[in-house]
């Protein structure tokens, strides 16, 4: 049995994150994550995409963010069950949350964490026929490592952040980058959109709206896609076809651990603590909801900070907390006196 301060249910960024908040309070966390590798995401399906509105970071790739991520939480020696599900969730009597995964794993702990991201989730699929006998052989719904595209031809289909992204970061890598999508409006961040407009001025991006791929052809293996624009259809050549519809989110066993789910999230109280309905139980991330929730890392880092506070006080009655900056206290200091690390800090500009 293994036994924590806090349980972190999810290995992405934001449950990383909390890892590095919870151990300036000098509180232990083990994380569970059903992927055999920290990252969530991040790691699985987009390693190598460019994420621009970390602060601080003009561009990161995903992948190197966990790397950093993993090494800024070292210091504090976090555990991880991974490739495992937390499938069932009960509160003992004294209070301690009991969580076992697929695999009969039990962990113990004061307070809980769920930092799902999506929960599980697969790829939204665009209807077309026959689109199975090719995935895999050209088709392809993430982009793990952009270097498999070099100088082929690539067709990517959506109006989301992903497909300008990825068409963006491709048009210079691919050949040919061609970019679909059924409206003239991209959903997308703005200065994503007028990247790609400028890099369609250039010739670096073929840009087709509005337009939609409606079929698929080749001899075992993606030669061509149709194309349907304004009532007519014609082939464009290609090697590769990228439909990013983003992913359909499931929570899994989580749906029946008690917690008010609204829209596939779970609800919580965003002007405390992000606690759920259930004591000492929060969601963090992606994987929450409450009025005006923005799915973004960054706000998931500060809902993080937020909640180990509150799990700090909950642990700690009594015990009065007052917040020191890091840029003070340091980080092996941070439970210190605030004129302790100042002399500290004194000592080594002297």
């Amino acid at each position: 049995m293994i036994t924590t301060d806090l349980l972190i249910i999810g290995a992405g960024p934001t449950g990383l994150f909390a890892v590095f908040e919870a151990g300036l309070l000098k509180m232990k966390c083990h994380l569970i994550d059903a992927l055999p590798q920290p990252g969530g995401q991040l790691t699985e399906l987009y390693p190598k995409k460019p994420i621009f509105d970390i602060p601080g970071f003009p561009s990161v790739n995903a992948g190197e963010l966990i790397d950093n991520l993993m090494e800024q939480i070292k210091q504090f020696q976090p555990g991880f069950t991974l490739g495992e599900t937390a499938q069932t969730l009960n509160k003992l009597e004294d209070g301690t949350f009991e969580v076992v995964t697929n695999k009969g794993t039990v962990h113990r702990a004061k307070a809980v964490a769920i930092a799902g991201g999506l929960g599980t989730f697969e790829p939204r699929k665009p209807t077309i026929e026959n689109i199975a006998d090719y995935e895999e052989k050209g088709v392809e719904y993430f982009i793990k490592e952009p270097e498999h595209f070099r100088n082929k031809r690539v067709v990517i289909a959506g109006g989301g952040d992903s497909a300008l992204d990825w068409s963006i970061f491709l048009a210079d890598v691919a050949s040919e980058v061609t970019l679909v999508h059924r409206r003239n409006e991209f959903r997308g961040a703005l200065d994503s959109v007028e990247k790609v407009q400028a890099l369609k001025d250039q010739g670096k991006i073929k840009l087709v709206t509005p337009a939609e791929v409606t079929g698929i052809k080749g001899e075992g293996k993606v030669t061509a896609i149709t194309l349907e624009k304004e009532g007519e259809t014609f082939d464009v050549e290609t090697d590769y076809f990228i439909p990013l519809f983003g992913l359909t989110p499931k929570l899994g066993d989580i749906a029946n651990w008690g917690l008010e789910i609204e829209k596939n999230a779970i609800v919580v109280n965003n002007a405390l603590d992000y606690q759920t309905n259930i004591p000492g139980l929060y969601a963090i991330g992606d994987i929450n909801t409450y009025p005006g929730k923005l799915k973004l890392i960054l706000c998931g880092f500060h809902e993080a900070t937020l909640m180990c506070q509150s799990v700090y006080n909950m642990l700690n009655p009594g015990k009065k907390y007052v917040l020191k900056y890091t840029t003070v206290s340091g980080v092996d200091g941070f439970d210190g006196s605030r004129k302790e690390a100042e002399k500290a800090v004194v000592k080594k500009i002297d």
